[in-house]
């Protein structure tokens, strides 16, 4: 098997992700988008091919498919016309993207930013794989996804993207890490509170739902937020994010030991998002918060998660945004799937 060179460690880069398409190390059952390529990630894209399952599970030593044939409630044929996946329910689905990794590559998923702030939980499954979004160096085979759409049903078709994934030369260090906190003083809507009950979101149509109809907004009371147990909430950072351009960077999961809540599915910054060399400055990082099962007081300010910078092989071919962004720029925004409220 090929060795994979790198300058040095790090996540590769636009350029060096299109080399291991070329070179067939990472395929597909159809071509390529244009735009699937990120600065420092690839953009994975829902087949046709999905089952209905009653529990989540990781493969162990068995082939994905092997383990579905025991938790399978039924096959679903994704068409041009869309599938809804209930909000509740747990689906696994074959990706159009398969890899064939060389030696000293490994990679990461992550949900898509869209994905995150509607409220779809997503994990990559690899055949015989141990873990939830990892892919271990040498991996030879398709990939998966799980879908478990939390708080609205959603609508996909082949194509529909829903997570990306990021590649890894040997073992790049952790440049630094940064707190985030929670804004409260932004205006006098500091969050969005999704509806119970809303319709069907529609992934594939940018700015083609009223957001009244999926979200309440919030408004401070006594300098505070109380963040009820099951609700899911879209907040802002309070300070400003900015990922240098040969860096990247992934929001960690939340220590427990700074609340009972989860924050930001979707855990991918981009190199340039919120710089000035790609006009993205003044930025602010989108929270996407889940409780657990106690209330919780936010204060403004109050640390929510962390950021965790490491380096690039070397400086991407583009920065975010310059081909066009729905976030760069951004304060308190809802998906791309909602229109301005």
């Amino acid at each position: 098997m090929s060795i994979f060179q790198a300058p040095r460690p790090g996540i590769l880069p636009a350029q060096s992700i299109e080399t291991l398409i070329a070179t067939g190390a990472v395929t597909s059952d159809t071509a390529f988008d244009h735009d699937q390529v990120q600065p420092a990630s690839l953009d994975l894209r829902l087949s046709d091919q999905a089952w209905r399952v009653r529990a989540s599970f990781l493969p162990g030593k068995r082939k994905v498919e092997e383990r579905i044939a025991d938790v399978a409630m039924h096959a679903i044929a994704i068409t041009d016309a869309g599938v809804v996946l209930e909000k509740g329910c747990v689906y696994i689905v074959r990706l159009q993207e398969r890899l064939k990794l060389p030696q000293g590559l490994i990679a990461r998923a992550n949900p898509k930013s869209s994905t995150g702030r509607v409220d779809v939980f997503v994990r990559l499954l690899t055949d015989r794989g141990a873990s939830f979004d990892d892919v271990d160096e040498g991996y030879d085979g398709p990939l998966y996804l799980e879908v478990a759409p939390q708080t609205f049903s959603i609508l996909v078709r082949p194509g529909t993207r829903l997570n990306q994934l990021r590649l890894k030369a040997g073992d790049p260090p952790k440049l630094e890490t940064r707190s985030v906190g929670v804004d409260l003083q932004g205006g006098d809507i500091v969050g969005f509170r999704g509806r119970r009950h809303a319709g069907v979101v529609d992934l594939d149509h940018i700015d083609g739902h009223d957001p009244r109809d999926f979200w309440e907004p919030l408004s401070l009371r006594r300098g505070e937020l109380l963040l009820d147990p099951g609700e899911f909430y879209i907040l802002a950072s309070s300070d400003d994010v900015e990922i240098p351009v040969d860096q990247a960077a992934e929001m960690t999961p939340i220590d427990p030991s700074v609340g009972e809540f989860r924050v930001h599915y979707a855990g991918f910054f981009d190199p340039g998002f919120g710089t000035d060399e790609a006009h993205g400055a003044g930025s602010k990082g989108v929270l996407e918060v889940r409780t657990h099962d106690t209330p919780f007081l936010l204060e403004h300010g109050q640390i929510v998660a962390r950021l965790v910078y490491e380096p690039l092989t070397e400086r991407p071919s583009r920065l975010y945004g310059e081909s066009g962004s729905h976030y760069q720029n951004q304060g308190l925004k809802l998906s791309k799937h909602f229109r301005v409220w």
